[in-house]
């Protein structure tokens, strides 16, 4: 089992002073916890704006992105944490329709090459489970063809980095998306869903998997199901989106049935609790919480575990203690 979390997350560098005076913990991810090794911040995630866009800036960026990535996963590595959720920030407006750009157009597509051949090798090596989760506007169902259109061209851009680490196309180095078409009308969402689907490259298809949502109307568990058995589409299950969109199954139903759909690839859940409960509002809420707290009721199924909460360096204390619940009986 590999307990991972979202690199968008993640930030080596600064100082938690303040978290540890509140906490007395260090975050372990540091300036000061890393022994003075990193002089500024480590991060995956730089960007720009549309009108500040400027190519050779960008390549730049991008090439900064990865050389960091490349230092995460050493920390990953060193704390025996071997899964992670890539950032789609790390090639900014790559699918964009007016700025956007393929590997081999970057002013710099040699070096950039070059390291994600290297992060690729690493992950490989070190047998570390690297993963993406596109942006909510990822519709492959929509009714509009427009956003059809960019839904596949983003997807493709993914699959085109993956390919690129030297990955096979496999749901081991899944991209996850939601059905994401609004409440109502599932069958016809669907069935776009499912058409729309032969619009993909077999890199893209071979490694898309589903997430059930977080909204009664939306798409449960259950609904996935019938896009899983007609495309055979993984389902990744969000222990958080389950207890507000049930389908009409219970936890150790819907876990089961996702995990079901993944055939010789090793399942990935979503494990993430609620801000409002967090808070002390005495109610759960959808929106996710800074650190989780566990633990996850695995009904003695084997999946690897994606962390998502919301702090930036002290919610690692999350992964790292999840590591250690491997030892207690789930």
């Amino acid at each position: 089992m590999k307990i991972g979390y979202a690199c968008i997350n993640m930030e080596l560098g600064g100082s938690c002073d303040k978290t540890f005076q509140q906490t007395g913990k260090r975050c372990g991810l540091c300036h000061k916890c890393l022994g003075g090794k990193a002089k500024s911040k480590v991060f995956t995630n730089r960007t720009c704006i549309k009108r500040t866009f400027e190519m050779d800036s960008v390549a730049e960026k991008i090439e900064n992105n990865l050389q960091d990535l490349l230092q995460i996963l050493t920390w990953n590595e060193a704390k025996g944490i071997r899964f992670m959720r890539l950032s789609s920030e790390m090639f900014p407006f790559m699918s964009h329709e007016e700025l956007g750009y393929t590997l081999e157009e970057l002013p710099n597509a040699h070096r950039v090459q070059e390291l994600l051949t290297e992060i690729g090798n690493f992950a490989t090596t070190h047998a570390h489970r690297l993963t993406y989760h596109p942006g909510p506007f990822n519709v492959l169902g929509s009714k509009n063809p427009n956003t059809v259109r960019r839904t596949v061209k983003d997807l493709e851009t993914h699959g085109a980095i993956f390919d690129a680490m030297g990955f096979e196309p496999s749901h081991y180095n899944k991209i996850n998306i939601h059905l994401g078409v609004g409440a109502g009308d599932h069958d016809n969402a669907i069935a776009r869903f499912v058409r729309n689907f032969s619009l993909l490259s077999p890199s893209v298809q071979q490694r898309l998997t589903l997430e059930n949502d977080d909204k009664a109307r939306m798409f449960s568990v259950k609904d996935l199901f019938r896009v899983s058995e007609q495309l055979g589409i993984p389902i990744v299950f969000d222990y958080h989106h389950h207890k507000f969109c049930t389908g009409g199954l219970s936890e150790e139903e819907a876990l089961k049935l996702a995990v079901s759909t993944w055939g010789d690839v090793k399942p990935v859940v979503h494990f993430s609790e609620s801000r409002g409960i967090e808070q002390g509002l005495g109610k759960e809420t959808p929106a996710h919480s800074d650190l989780c707290y566990g633990p996850v009721k695995l009904y003695g199924l084997d999946v690897d575990i994606m962390i998502e909460a919301k702090a930036r360096r002290n919610y690692c204390h999350s992964v790292c203690r999840y590591n250690k619940w491997e030892d207690k009986n789930f």
